[in-house]
């Protein structure tokens, strides 16, 4: 029964790429289509008070109108958190958020990463929660699938990378906007709470008072999915009955989250004009998640063997820190989508996962490119599959080639870069919170344990994903400082090279294919793509994983 709810699924996932790739890909076009007839009236509506140019832009103008605008937004969005105790829209009286985690939140939204150092009900007002966190949802997944599309053009030759704000404003009105709506109102017809009354007060049966809180939690709910954002309403996530009420709602949340970041592959296939080219890359990212799923499910169907040695049976698995409505199938399922598609929402706590079921969540944000985020995922695994051709190229002498261009020093400094920093920004500041005082103190399990929690934790914050081993005190100054550079960092200097290698692409002439070209439509390319994702990953994460999670296992053994 297991198999076959994790196997409907995912046939789901592959069902709705298709038609949503096709989508995509119409939304996107620089030429003229049948959907500006339904949304073009009030895009220009928008364009012409916003001021905004709508011509086609130089990677270097489309840069700088990712930086400043999301500069903007972090702006305002820190001024609203950092005073909404003195600001309306907060009937439940919720104080003005201090100032290093106002940064650490607003940094973290604007990242599409969503870590919370804070519990959502009780850390922000009505105000904060829409027009600051749920705006933020909006804006930053479609800044991906902007930076996305802009390299998807660079690559698939076409006659320019866009313009940032146009492809800004039809991520959102094409896209995020409609998916959001008709997921909120089959979510609200669940159950989920849609109110801006505030916290009700109800008395219990032994005569207690109960503070029962509640807000816009459809609205939020519904972006935080199709936008691959994370984060929760409530403090528990998606573990929370009014977030997550049964296992409908659970289906729904795991296929809005996985739609787009499934969807992206096949629409680089449609834009290169080689259906087959996007299919390879989604096998390759399907054929990861399905190798990570299945070590966390079979783990925690397993069970923890300390609690079987103490006689507590593990009949139906390690249900620590599940939801019952769930069970295992669902739990494991929800927990490799939401760190495959680096969403971050979670139904059960990661920190209670057994220590090899906690191994695929943090290898897939290690890697970084088993789906990804909305946008982003996609063009880390094309970064991957740029750096396998040329890889290639050495080995058989050849000057290496992507869809007719040229892959030359230049590119490969930039995609150097891209890669190197990950790990760069994981490793360090894990290594800096285990050797001092600052970042050891917020442990709340020493050993083997901790330096998963350690470690998970940055890992989260570089690769946009905000999940956590919850059982790390990480709101202090020195969490909320480190994690919210490390958010900045892993979201932007990766996001300004790839722009970098979409324009110098798109420069370059298309090179005539010959008997002699390494095609990247094969299953020869898939093993190589593969073999380069995983051996990059396993020399750079392995030593961590061996002191984290692979000791700690076998000291339970």
């Amino acid at each position: 029964m297991d198999f076959l709810q994790i196997g409907v699924v995912l046939a789901l996932v592959v069902i709705l790429a298709i038609p949503m790739a096709k989508y995509l890909t119409n939304v996107y076009s620089l030429e003229i289509t049948k959907q500006d007839s339904m949304f073009g009236k009030i895009e220009r509506v928008i364009f012409k008070l916003s001021g905004i140019d709508t011509n086609d832009m130089r990677w270097q103008q489309y840069a700088k109108a990712l930086l400043l605008s999301n500069l903007v937004m972090f702006i305002i969005s820190y001024m609203i958190i950092r005073f909404q105790g003195v600001l309306p829209g907060n009937p439940s009286k919720i104080d003005s958020m201090e100032p290093l985690l106002a940064f650490n939140t607003a940094a973290s939204f604007l990242t599409n990463t969503n870590l919370q150092h804070y519990s959502g009900e009780s850390g922000l007002s009505y105000l904060a929660q829409m027009a600051v966190i749920i705006f933020l949802m909006f804006t930053t997944p479609a800044t991906g699938l902007s930076l996305c599309m802009a390299f998807f053009r660079g690559l698939t030759n076409q006659r320019s990378i866009g313009n940032f704000y146009v492809d800004l404003i039809r991520s959102i009105t094409r896209v995020l906007l409609p998916l959001s709506i008709l997921i909120g109102l089959v979510l609200v017809s669940q159950g989920v709470p849609q109110t801006l009354n505030p916290t009700a007060i109800a008395t219990t049966l032994e005569g207690a008072t109960q503070n029962i809180a509640r807000g816009p939690v459809a609205a939020l709910e519904s972006i935080k999915h199709i936008g691959t954002n994370g984060g929760g309403f409530f403090g528990v996530n998606s573990a929370h009955p009014f977030e997550n009420p049964n296992g409908f709602t659970n289906v729904l949340e795991i296929l809005s989250m996985f739609l787009i970041p499934a969807a992206l592959p096949l629409t680089f296939g449609y834009m290169a004009r080689n259906k087959k080219q996007g299919w390879i890359l989604f096998s390759a990212m399907g054929l990861m998640l399905l190798v990570f799923l299945s070590i966390t499910y079979i783990n925690e169907k397993n069970g923890n063997p300390a609690l079987e040695k103490i006689g507590l049976t593990q009949e139906n698995g390690s249900m620590e820190g599940k939801e019952v409505r769930f069970g295992i199938a669902q739990s494991a399922l929800f927990t490799s989508v939401t760190t495959a598609a680096t969403t971050g929402s979670v139904n059960n706590m990661h920190d209670t996962l057994t220590p090899l079921g906690g191994i695929a969540p943090l290898a897939m944000m290690m890697l970084n490119c088993v789906f990804g985020g909305d946008g982003v995922g996609t063009v880390n695994i094309l970064m991957y599959s740029v750096m396998a051709v040329f890889l290639a190229g050495l080995m058989v002498g050849r000057t290496p080639e992507f869809l007719g261009k040229k892959i030359e020093g230049k590119e490969m400094k930039l995609i150097a870069i891209a890669i190197l920093l990950h790990p760069l920004i994981i490793l360090v500041p894990s290594a800096i919170a285990l050797a001092t005082q600052l970042g050891s103190s917020a442990i709340s399990n020493p050993g083997f344990h901790g330096i998963s929690q350690v470690v998970y934790e940055f890992t989260s914050s570089a690769a946009n994903n905000g999940s956590g081993f919850e059982g790390l005190g990480d709101n202090t100054p020195f969490w909320n400082i480190s994690t919210g550079l490390v958010m900045l960092f892993g979201r932007y200097f990766s996001m300004i090279a790839m722009i970098a290698v979409a324009g110098s692409l798109l420069a370059k002439k298309r090179v005539p294919e010959t008997i002699g070209t390494f095609k990247t439509d094969n299953s020869t390319f898939l093993v190589i793509l593969l073999a380069t994702v995983l051996i990059i990953g396993a020399l750079t994460f392995f030593p961590v994983i061996a002191l984290g999670p692979v000791a700690e296992w076998l000291t339970i053994r």
